[in-house]
């Protein structure tokens, strides 16, 4: 799968601007604030319906414009598709797939499969556990049509619970039978989501370590990623009935898979608090290029891949290290954006003679 042709639209800073790429290697270069993490970000969004980096579709929308329009040419291995993603301020986003409009856009996630790796990804271990579930949660939803479709009823189902317990307190009133058609509800979510969760890690474990030695060259580190949840402790009906009198009090629903998280460790200990910065840095790209080698082994697709800003997170044998994985191990697809246009390019030089540089100022 390979991204032909990009045309935008009023997306964030960019007015107007269309690409034509190369099968292998594309470089967005020039000075800060020009549009290169944006244009990379509009590639990401094709294969979402939203930004990487912001969420609330209407903040994407170029300032004193109405609307936004990112239109991409994708060339599969037996046909061409077209996909276009259109926003207009106070009207529902659409994507077309071929002239077509999706009745939902849940329904397009998983089409394109695509990885970013963005400075923001520190996140992962800097932040709380919401952060980790949704890394988790957007690998699987891009393999799963109805995990994606359970996550959405569930947290549809959890907020109004959440509600409820609100009523009941604000009212000072209380039935059992309406806590229990929500309990239900959510146990019947929760554990689906929960047992795709512990498959999934089953299967994308191995591949971590394995590209963590790729990338950081240290076979002797041993890392490790486990999922930390509640409901394995007893039924997820029974921890809802347990969790109910603490629930009442603070008015929000306190245990469930909506609150589990992912533990990062190094030789035992979390990488968080004892692994250095170098270290760190490598989890992180391991993580994404794990998730790149499982999206690969589960669609037979070589996913897009992004990278967003890595010569200035990363030192330059590191990225070179990186790019030679990627042309070694024949990748597919990939877009970098840097500063720098001869620094970027001495490095793709070095790995592969395909490869486009497009400037932008």
């Amino acid at each position: 799968m390979i991204l032909k042709r990009l045309s935008l639209l009023n997306f964030k800073n960019i007015e107007q601007a269309d690409f034509k790429f190369d099968a292998h290697v594309n470089c967005f270069v020039g000075k800060n604030g020009v549009g290169k993490t944006n244009a990379l970000d509009s590639i990401y969004a094709l294969a979402f319906g939203k930004s990487y980096f912001n969420p609330i579709t209407s903040q994407n929308i170029r300032h004193g414009n109405d609307f936004f329009v990112i239109d991409g040419t994708f060339d599969f291995t037996e046909k061409e598709e077209r996909i276009i993603l259109s926003v207009k301020k106070g009207q529902k986003k659409v994507i077309k797939k071929n002239g077509k409009v999706y009745d939902r856009i849940s329904d397009h996630v998983g089409h394109i499969p695509l990885v970013i790796i963005s400075p923001s990804d520190r996140d992962l271990i800097t932040e709380g556990s919401e952060v980790r579930r949704k890394f988790i949660d957007g690998i699987i939803a891009q393999s799963s049509s109805k995990y994606l479709q359970s996550l959405l009823n569930y947290n549809k189902v959890l907020s109004q619970r959440n509600a409820l317990l609100k009523f009941f307190a604000v009212n000072r009133t209380f039935n059992q039978e309406n806590i229990d058609v929500y309990d239900e509800q959510l146990a019947k979510y929760g554990t689906y989501i929960l047992n795709k969760r512990n498959e999934f890690l089953d299967n994308y474990l191995p591949l971590l370590k394995k590209r963590y030695v790729d990338i950081s060259g240290n076979a002797t580190e041993k890392i490790d990623l486990t999922y930390k949840t509640r409901v394995n402790e007893t039924s997820y009906l029974q921890l809802l009935k347990q969790a109910l009198k603490d629930d009442l009090k603070k008015q929000y629903s306190t245990l469930g898979i909506h609150k589990d998280d992912l533990v990062f460790q190094l030789n035992d200990f979390p990488i968080k608090k004892f692994g250095s910065q170098g270290q760190q840095k490598s989890f992180l790209i391991a993580l994404k290029f794990a998730q790149f080698d499982f999206l690969r082994n589960l669609k037979g697709i070589k996913p897009i891949l992004l990278l967003d800003d890595v010569f200035d997170k990363l030192d330059e044998n590191r990225v070179t290290q990186i790019i030679s994985m990627i042309m070694r191990d024949d990748l597919g697809q990939l877009f970098i954006s840097d500063t720098h246009a001869e620094r970027t390019e001495k490095v793709v030089k070095e790995n592969t003679s395909n490869y486009k540089m497009i400037y932008l100022n």
